[in-house]
């Protein structure tokens, strides 16, 4: 599974999606966050869903793959799907198994936020899948530059994000190394007690761990062994540039985030 993980990956390509500006798509995603919580019926979260399928397809990156890589992400869903049947006891009972109550207002909250999750989770996929840890860097570090007159280390907490996200699928791949390390020398991590599932899993974190210290050390070697200084006196080989379809994408944003607004209950 875990060589599956698509978050944080990036997988070059021509769609329309890929030649947005990275500011106009770390702007949507971030304005998606906000305009997400403004649905609360059926019909305004059918809308934001059809957003997001239409984005989806605009990428060329097909559904079953999003969904297949984000397998971990859907196990949570179902569960916070669960936890609300069970928990949430309001409104009028629509299933009554003898040992449970499953209440009108359970599912209708659990299905409702399950859907805002997955969205969610959606979109910041396509943002890295459509955009390389390099643009998404320079993008950041665009848009928090007005933080710079306040003594904001912009161009090092963008560096940060930029490798954060970079390291995430790395990081996958090395923990399903060392999984199938461990079960070739006869550890099983998926039968037992839990509490022998939790002991078994401590000689996959160490070397993790280890792994990921090494991995980190030697790209400061690299960078200091380059001549990294911070982002003071730096140009960019690469340069921004803001084209109309950018504004189209932000302006399809607000206009959906208006209609949900006035599709509110």
């Amino acid at each position: 599974m875990m060589e599956k993980m698509i978050f944080g990956r990036y997988i070059p390509g021509e769609s329309f999606v890929h030649k947005l500006d990275p500011r106009s798509k770390l702007l949507f995603v971030f304005a998606f966050i906000i305009v997400v919580f403004l649905a609360n019926n059926v019909m305004t979260y059918a809308i934001l869903l059809a957003l997001t399928l239409f984005v989806i397809m605009l990428s060329k990156i097909r559904l079953y793959f999003l969904i297949n890589g984000l397998k971990p992400v859907i196990f949570l869903m179902m569960f916070t799907l669960i936890l609300h049947l069970l928990m949430t006891k309001e409104g009028a009972v629509i299933l009554d198994l003898g040992f449970m109550k499953i209440y009108e207002e359970g599912l209708r909250q659990g299905v409702f936020i399950s859907m805002r999750f997955l969205m969610l989770v959606f979109m910041t996929s396509i943002l890295t899948l459509t955009t390389s840890p390099i643009s998404i860097t320079d993008g950041l570090e665009t848009l928090l530059n007005p933080f710079k007159r306040f003594k904001l280390p912009v161009h090092e907490l963008a560096l940060m994000m930029s490798i954060s996200l970079r390291f995430i699928p790395t990081l996958m791949d090395e923990t399903d190394k060392i999984m199938k390390a461990q079960m070739a020398r006869g550890s099983d991590l998926s039968a037992g007690p839990i509490k022998d599932r939790l002991k078994a899993v401590v000689p996959l974190l160490v070397p993790l761990f280890v792994s990921a210290f090494k991995r980190a050390e030697d790209l400061a070697t690299a960078m200091e062994v380059r001549g990294y200084r911070g982002g003071e006196g730096r140009t960019k080989y690469r340069q921004l540039k803001w084209m109309a379809k950018d504004t189209i994408s932000l302006a399809l944003l607000v206009a959906v985030a208006v209609v949900l607004f006035m599709l509110r209950s």
